[in-house]
C-alpha cells in the first residue's frame, strides 16, 4: 500500500489557487496546533502569519477533501511537495458559536518532511517570537 502523503500523482489535481476562507474569519482567541510546531500559536496575527508562511512553502495542493463536517467543523485533507519532498496534511478547523475559526489542529506527515518544514519555518520566521515554535537549523 502506498502512503497517502504521496498524493494522487495526477498533475491535473495540483492546485495553486486554494485559499482557506476560514482564515479571514478568525476569532480573537483563535489557536493553532500542528505536528511541525511546538506549543500553540494564539491570536489572529500569529495564526495567520504561520498559516501563510507554511502555504508559501507548498509547490501546489492536491486536494482530497475540503468542506464542512457538521455545523462546527471544517476539514482539509491534501498533499503537496515542499522542496521536492512529499507532504500530507489533514486539518480540522473548529468554529465557535458565532461561526468564527476558533481552533485549528493540523496533522502533517511524513516525519522527514515535517522536520524539513519546521526548519524552513524557523528560518522564514526568524527574528519573530513565532520562530520559537519551530526547529532551529
Amino acid at each position: 500500500m502506498e502512503p497517502t502523503y504521496l498524493g494522487s500523482g495526477d498533475p491535473a489535481r495540483r492546485r495553486t489557487d486554494y485559499y482557506p476562507a476560514w482564515l479571514d474569519n478568525l476569532a480573537d482567541d483563535v489557536t493553532l496546533e500542528a505536528s511541525a510546531m511546538d506549543g500553540a500559536a494564539q491570536g489572529p496575527d500569529e495564526v495567520r502569519s504561520i498559516i501563510l508562511a507554511v502555504k508559501s512553502l507548498y509547490e501546489y495542493q492536491d486536494i482530497n477533501f475540503i468542506g464542512d463536517y457538521g455545523d462546527r467543523y471544517f476539514i482539509e485533507d491534501y498533499t503537496t511537495q515542499i522542496h521536492g519532498e512529499p507532504f500530507g496534511a489533514m486539518g480540522v478547523i473548529t468554529r465557535n458559536d458565532a461561526g468564527q475559526t476558533e481552533h485549528i489542529v493540523v496533522n502533517q506527515r511524513p516525519r522527514s518532511t515535517l522536520l524539513l518544514v519546521s526548519r524552513l519555518l524557523a528560518e522564514k520566521l526568524a527574528g519573530t517570537p513565532l520562530a520559537a515554535h519551530f526547529l532551529a537549523s
